[in-house]
């Protein structure tokens, strides 16, 4: 298995080694940052060209993450597009490619920073949502009081000796934060202060790539 299989908030998750998180028993798909047309967002505001295939490589993952779980609902932790502008921008392809993997199923937009309003492009538009003990929100609450948060925002990345640096999920017993699951995205280095103001200082990263990692969070080097 490329899985890395944990429980939160007494639910049974798998975090995938894709970078996306697999909710078996509620069949519940889940990515995060997705940041779909950054490139013509940056070349809009008169940025540095890049490619503009990141979009088709993103929703190419999420088909095959979708072809390999077959969910009965997916949810898009936000920051889902790179701002409104790009959310109203979208090529037919995309749309056409949304409508397909939307079909059949629940599909669920959480707001996010870079996109906090709705969008036409099916699905339904929450501030967050709860599935059983499980809260899923675009940013983690700042309160270590919480249990059961699944978020995003922060596109963690961690730095292994003999690894690399790679996404990463964190996880303790209180909250996962999810990676960026988007091409042409960034990330912060899991050892920064934000990040360990919000985890517990028994948290562990898991690495994706070929396979899940799960590495306890002090071993990964400040990168």
């Amino acid at each position: 298995m490329n899985d890395h299989v944990f429980n939160l908030a007494k639910v049974l998750l798998h975090a995938r080694a894709d970078g996306s998180l697999w909710y078996p028993a509620a069949r519940i798909l889940c990515v995060s940052d997705l940041h779909l047309g950054k490139s013509e967002r940056i070349a809009r505001r008169g940025g540095t060209l890049l490619p503009p295939y990141e979009t088709r490589e993103t929703l190419w993952r999420l088909q095959e993450a979708v072809a390999a779980t077959d969910p009965v609902e997916v949810v898009c932790l936000g920051d889902s597009f790179d701002d409104l502008g790009a959310a109203k921008s979208v090529s037919d392809e995309t749309r056409a490619t949304l409508a397909r993997l939307q079909a059949g199923r629940e599909w669920i937009w959480i707001e996010g920073n870079h996109d906090p309003g709705p969008v036409d492009l099916g699905g339904s538009h929450m501030a967050e949502i709860q599935r059983s003990a499980l809260t899923f929100r675009h940013i983690a609450q700042p309160l270590r009081a919480v249990s059961g948060e699944i978020s995003g925002h922060y596109h963690p990345k961690a730095t292994l000796r003999g690894v690399g640096r790679r996404p990463c999920f964190l996880l303790d017993k209180a909250r996962l934060i999810m990676p960026a699951f988007g091409a042409y995205t960034g990330g912060m280095s899991a050892n920064h202060a934000v990040l360990a103001d919000l985890m517990s200082t028994d948290a562990i990263a898991i690495l994706t790539g070929k396979h899940a990692m799960p590495v306890p969070l002090a071993a990964c080097t400040s990168r």
